[in-house]
């Protein structure tokens, strides 16, 4: 059942990865492996390591790529309960919670919507200069209805904060809002001049393709996919703009073949990131080679897969 967040308040945070979030990769061998989409691993690590509010944010945040959200949920929380004045906890936190409720009952999606504004607002009250905080919390007052705390008028409050911190992003979320309100030409406007804004620009531009691809402009979206292209070429921190430009194609059913060297390109680079987890990076490709004839290599892209996270569900189900 949709919840009650309807886009779903991650929708910045993971579909179109924010660089401020890849800027900041955690510490120590747990985290490094986190980073690689090394889920078995990263959770053997951790399961050495003494009970912390840090260990449980990063067993949290390794079950989220896992997609196992109360489990997830329930670690960010004993991380908070530790360390209740870290505001990349409570933002965390926040994630869990909101990916619990895209999947909940009514009910349950509307109790877990105010929890999810609240971990949010607690994270920029504790460091109102958290980027990434900012971020989800505007896209959660964009995307969540007025009965749980959402509304226009306090995403665009919030991208005013942005502006300080993180221009690029706080024109994304304008273009977003805009687009809410059905006016796309100010959210084309925004979502381009994020462009101009962004220190790694194929991040923006990937945003700006899948806004195409909601409005079915096809043109129009493989020019923004091949200018994030150059855009990562150019950029080595920007090797998961190619994982979302991937993403995109396989949502609009387009250009298979070019996704999947995206998918490809990503896994070689030395940049992966949780936002883009490997394993998933191996699934999602399985899927496009098989659509393209290529059994033996989809079969190999699950094997990768399952190597690095052996319980993924969605690559334990995949069938050819």
């Amino acid at each position: 059942m949709r919840s009650l967040l309807a886009n779903g308040v991650l929708a910045a945070a993971v579909v179109l990865c924010a660089p401020a979030e890849l800027a900041r990769a955690a510490s120590g061998p747990a985290g490094a492996a986190l980073q690689a989409g090394e889920a078995d691993k990263a959770l053997a690590l951790l399961n050495t390591l003494p009970a912390t509010a840090e260990t449980h944010n990063l067993r949290c945040r390794v079950l989220l790529t896992l997609e196992r959200w109360d489990a997830a949920a329930t670690e960010c929380e004993q991380a908070v309960r530790m360390d209740g004045q870290s505001s990349n906890y409570h933002l965390w936190l926040g994630r869990a919670l909101g990916e619990r409720a895209d999947r909940a009952s009514f009910m349950s999606a509307f109790s877990l919507g105010k929890r999810v504004r609240v971990e949010f607002e607690t994270a920029v009250q504790l460091d109102p200069r958290n980027a990434d905080a900012l971020a989800d919390l505007g896209e959660f007052y964009n995307s969540a209805p007025g009965i749980v705390g959402g509304g226009a008028d306090k995403a665009e409050n919030t991208a005013a904060q942005l502006d300080k911190v993180d221009p690029a992003r706080a024109h994304q979320l304008r273009g977003w809002t805009a687009e809410s309100k059905k006016d796309y030409g100010t959210a084309e406007r925004e979502l381009r001049a994020a462009v101009t804004m962004d220190p790694h620009p194929a991040f923006a531009w990937m945003s700006v393709a899948s806004f195409y691809r909601r409005r079915q402009r096809w043109d129009d979206l493989d020019a923004a996919l091949q200018s994030g292209i150059k855009a990562a070429q150019r950029d080595r921190q920007a090797a998961v703009a190619l994982y979302d430009g991937a993403s995109i194609l396989t949502r609009a059913n387009r250009n298979l073949t070019l996704a999947a060297k995206m998918f490809e390109d990503y896994l070689a680079s030395t940049a992966k990131t949780e936002e883009a987890p490997a394993f998933v990076a191996h699934t999602r490709l399985a899927k496009v080679k098989a659509q393209l004839g290529d059994k033996a290599g989809a079969e190999q892209e699950r094997s990768a897969a399952l190597a690095l996270a052996h319980d993924y569900k969605p690559a334990l189900e995949l069938k050819f």
